[in-house]
């Protein structure tokens, strides 16, 4: 069954979210889901209040964010995307969201682009963290492409996903320095822990629906 999630579209091109909409959460991951994991964390200690996981996915059976979940009790399948076209593997996901009911749909180390018929199905509904600062090193290994650039500044970006790689509309950045002696690993771990801290952080502000996008701005209402 799908969510009844309900948005308001105050003017051409800006959506407006809702109070308390968003609250159940999907997790797509593919490997060990620390992400998952910190997000669960915030749920636990109440820094999420109203959200929660209502079901985690993954496209490897072997994946142990998919371990941790069923460990914590949550509803955790393995929907296996090997050998599968992606327009087969993508239905199936949706319907295993909708099944589950998840309005919200968080990737949290999901190795997979999403195709346009997944995004239209949760438009302006799924988030992703990306471990660069957008529009900055979109794509793959972004921390070593930071290291060969020689920038100064790295860090992660947490953005609504669109039909478009890295590109949605962004909610949440936290800069990390790139130090002298950085390698691409050294700074993927600094980074990995702001990662931690700004999807929830993220989550948060979307859940609170106390926001509007005007054009790709992500914009906090600050008035009711």
């Amino acid at each position: 069954m799908r969510s009844s999630h309900r948005s308001e579209r105050a003017a051409d091109g800006e959506f407006v979210g809702e109070d308390n909409a968003l609250k159940r959460l999907g997790i797509l991951l593919s490997g060990r889901g620390s992400n998952f994991i910190a997000i669960a964390e915030a749920i636990r200690q109440k820094r999420l209040l109203g959200a929660q996981v209502a079901v985690v996915l993954s496209n490897r059976a072997d994946a142990p964010g998919l371990k941790a979940a069923q460990e914590m009790g949550l509803p955790a399948f393995a929907v296996p995307s090997a050998g599968r076209k992606r327009a087969e593997h993508d239905a199936e996901m949706i319907a295993r969201l909708h099944q589950y009911r998840a309005d919200l749909v968080c990737l949290a180390g999901y190795m997979r682009i999403l195709t346009p018929e997944f995004v239209r199905a949760f438009p302006n509904r799924i988030l992703n963290v990306h471990p660069s600062l957008l529009p900055a090193f979109p794509g793959l290994d972004a921390q070593a492409q930071a290291v060969e650039f020689g920038a100064k500044v790295a860090g992660c970006t947490v953005h609504f996903v669109d039909e478009a790689v890295d590109h949605g509309a962004i909610i949440v950045q936290r800069p990390v320095p790139v130090l002298d002696g950085d390698t691409a690993d050294s700074l993927a771990a600094r980074i990995l822990e702001q990662e931690h801290i700004a999807y929830s952080e993220a989550i948060l502000r979307v859940t609170s629906g106390d926001f509007c996008l005007l054009g790709r701005r992500y914009v906090r209402r600050l008035e009711r």
